[in-house]
This record gives C-alpha cells, structure tokens and sequence, in this order.
C-alpha cells in the first residue's frame, strides 16, 4: 500500500468517522498534502524508515483548529492497519498524531508564504519554488466540503502567462552566459570544470523542460525521475545523460547542442515565441556551441506586463539561489524575491551573507 492509499483509508475508516460523530457540523478538507515522497507518488519500501505512516491534513476553519487536533488526540486509535497513529518526525520528536490541522489559506501560507487567496503579486510568483507548490497541489485532496483548497490549487496551477515567458527567459540566458565554457575548460585540458559546467548546465536544461510542459519541479531527489515523465523527455533525455557521462568535451558540447535544439523545438511546438533555425551556433570562431542572443530575446519581447518587461535577466528564486535553507524558507524567498523586482536593499535589511556580486569576466 502506497502512502497515499494508506491516508485515504485511514481517513474513510478513522478520521473522518470520528468527526462525523463529534462535529458533524465543522466544514472540511482532507487529503495527503505537505511534505513527503508519497505526496508526490513516489513512495517505496525505503521511503518507510522515517517520517512515513498515517499522516494527513485536515482543514477546517480556524476557530474550529484548537477543537478538532484536541478531538483527535483523544479519540483516535493507538494503531491502524499495524502502524501507530502517533509518532515521531525528523522535524518533531514528540509522539502525537500526524494529522495536520490548519485552515486553507494558514496551509498554502505556510508553504509558500503567500495570501493566495489575494492573488499572488509578481513578487509572490518569483519566490516559490516549485516543490513548495508541488505541497499544495500534487497529493490527493478525499473531501473538500468547503471547496476553499480546492480553489487555492487550482490558482497554484502555473504561473500567470508573462510570468511564465519570463522565466523560461531567464534559464535560457542561464543556459546562453556559460554554454561556450564546456568546449573553452576542456580545450584547455581542465576535465573537471567542463564537467562542472556541463552538469550546472543540464541542471537549467531539466528546468526548462518542466517549464515548457508547465509541471512545477519538485526536489532535486526526484527531478530526473519526474523529468523523465514529461513529454519533452524522449527529446531531450538522451542528450542531458550523454553529457554527463561522455568521455570528452567534444562530446558534451554536441550533446548540449542537441539537448538545446530539442527544447528550442519543444517551445515552438507549445506556441510560445521562438527564432526561424536552429538555437545554437558556432561560438565566434572557436570551435564551441554558443546559443543565438534571441532565444531568450524573443521571450521577452513578447511579455506585455510592464513589471514583469521591467525585471532583471535572473528570473525566480530558485534560478538564482540553490541554497537548500534559503529555498525551504518561505519567508526570506518573499523578500528576496521582492528585492529581485524592485531592487532596493532596503526590503530585506542588510544583504544575506554570500550574496555578493561576483566580479571579474568571462574568458
């Protein structure tokens, strides 16, 4: 039993029996939402040695949340189908019951750190990480009286259209600023940094894929196993694994070619703007692929958002911050996101250590 089915059995045979019985009266949402591999459908075997078991969220309105995680505590069983109904978690040592008790808008917050509710603001668009939306939206939802979280999901679905052309921009300007360098290190008998460059490009590559497909990427845990679902994959899939493991930077640069040609059609093929021909060209005269300077142009040339025309190449949070902490922090990513957009220090105080702006050029 998967972790998903595990929740919607222990919902229809425990929980939701007991708020039947006690407060009948209490609008609710109930489904395996948050954190976890099960959310996402991934669960295996392994997956069951830690924070794994009877867990779901349950939503209610918030002068009902201190009443019904009470109600629970007391009536529900020590054990269903021989797993315990409390327990620990890595986060939490304490021994209670899993079920997380919130009202809809407190549970999207909390993940996000946004009023959803409002709308998001471009700023709120730039700072969420697409696992942090994936805690919303992927897991199953068994009953939604209300019909509130089913709105706020179905809001999270993808970015608003501008938004959308501005990040897919901003990776392929990612994927433009360091292409050459794979064929440049390796001519110069550095293996490693080729391969380092290659792997940081196939990073941004991967994200163009979900973005084309508009799929929110989860984790990095399980972007290649997700990646590998999309569409996009049999193109692209190919060409990404042999540049990771090809033997020389003569071939990685052709296989980041392909891999970028792959996408470059994809897009056209999705009806967002793209160039006549091919994607990428010779770098200069050197013997290396550089990417054309309107693959990323006429994205953005299509944007009519005036705040969206008007912000920087670096697109959102998670293409210009890779730090695990900062990522997971829902309130820091809003105000670095809105230092993104409106570019005043101010907004988040004195700058986060290690963001500074790297100096030197391109060789």
């Amino acid at each position: 039993m998967s972790g998903t089915e595990l929740a919607r059995a222990y919902w229809a045979d425990v929980v939701r029996p007991i708020l039947e019985r006690d407060l009948p009266d209490v609008p609710r949402a109930a489904g395996r939402l948050g954190t976890g591999s099960d959310v996402l459908g991934l669960d295996d075997y392994t997956s069951r040695d830690h924070d794994w078991g009877l867990r779901l969220t349950l939503l209610v309105p918030a002068d009902r949340t201190g009443e019904v995680d009470e109600l629970l505590a007391a009536a529900l069983p020590a054990v269903y189908q021989g797993r315990p109904t409390a327990f620990p978690l890595t986060w939490d040592p304490a021994v209670r019951h899993r079920i997380e008790v919130a009202t809809p808008d407190g549970f999207v917050r909390s993940r996000t750190g946004l009023d959803v509710g409002a709308g998001p603001t471009v700023p709120g668009w730039l700072s969420l990480t697409g696992q942090s939306v994936l805690e919303i939206t992927a897991g199953p939802v068994f009953e939604d009286t209300a019909g509130r979280i089913t709105a706020l999901r179905e809001r999270l679905a993808w970015y608003p259209h501008d938004v959308w052309l501005h990040v897919l921009a901003a990776d392929w300007t990612r994927v433009g600023q360091e292409l050459p360098f794979v064929g440049r290190t390796g001519q110069r008998g550095d293996d490693l940094g080729s391969r380092l460059i290659a792997a940081r490009l196939v990073t941004a590559l991967v994200r163009l894929g979900f973005l084309l497909e508009r799929r929110w990427p989860p984790y990095p845990t399980w972007a290649g196993t997700l990646f590998g679902r999309l569409p996009v994959a049999s193109a692209v899939h190919p060409h990404v694994g042999a540049a990771l493991a090809s033997p020389t930077w003569q071939v990685r640069d052709a296989a980041l070619r392909a891999a970028c040609e792959a996408l470059h059609e994809r897009q056209r093929a999705v009806g967002l703007p793209t160039l006549d021909g091919p994607a990428c060209e010779d770098f200069y005269d050197r013997p290396f692929t550089g990417l054309r300077d309107g693959v990323a142009g006429t994205l953005r040339g299509a944007i009519t958002d005036p705040q969206v025309r008007a912000l920087s190449h670096r697109g959102g949070i998670e293409q210009w911050v890779d730090d695990v902490g900062t990522l997971t922090d829902e309130d820091l990513r809003g105000r670095l996101a809105q230092v993104l957009v409106d570019g005043r220090a101010r907004a988040v105080g004195p700058a986060p250590v290690g963001l500074v702006r790297p100096s030197g050029g391109q060789g």
